[in-house]
């Protein structure tokens, strides 16, 4: 029962966040692209503030897979790397942090487009 419990979480804090992106796209002018770098960089503000950790242990995957997570795990990236590595990691904790997620993306990217064929829009 514990497991549908936490989906649950996952389900909730995963809808509210994109409930939010939904309500950008409908309400204000901005581009997708601009609301993507929003929440990557509320993602990245909200982890230095130590506000998202508490949602992230709450909600599990509801918290982390969405783009705020992305920033979330990039400034804890850069925290942990400037603790251990001095200055230069202000530039190599984010990558590092994030390598899995964006290598991930670009094997996922590959191997779709190897699969379907694409076709134009008109």
């Amino acid at each position: 029962m514990e497991i549908f419990i936490d989906l649950l979480k996952a389900f909730v804090v995963g809808g509210l966040i994109c409930v939010i992106g939904q309500v950008l796209i409908d309400l204000t002018k901005l581009t997708p692209a601009r609301i993507l770098v929003t929440f990557v960089v509320a993602g990245v503000f909200l982890g230095v503030l130590n506000i998202y950790e508490p949602l992230v242990n709450f909600a599990g995957a509801g918290a982390t897979v969405p783009l705020t997570g992305f920033g979330y795990t990039m400034s804890k990236g850069v925290y942990k790397a400037v603790a251990e590595q001095g200055v230069i990691g202000i530039f190599t904790g984010g990558l590092t942090a994030g390598a899995g997620g964006i290598t991930a993306a670009i094997v996922f990217g590959f191997l779709a487009a190897s699969i379907f064929k694409s076709k134009p829009k008109s």
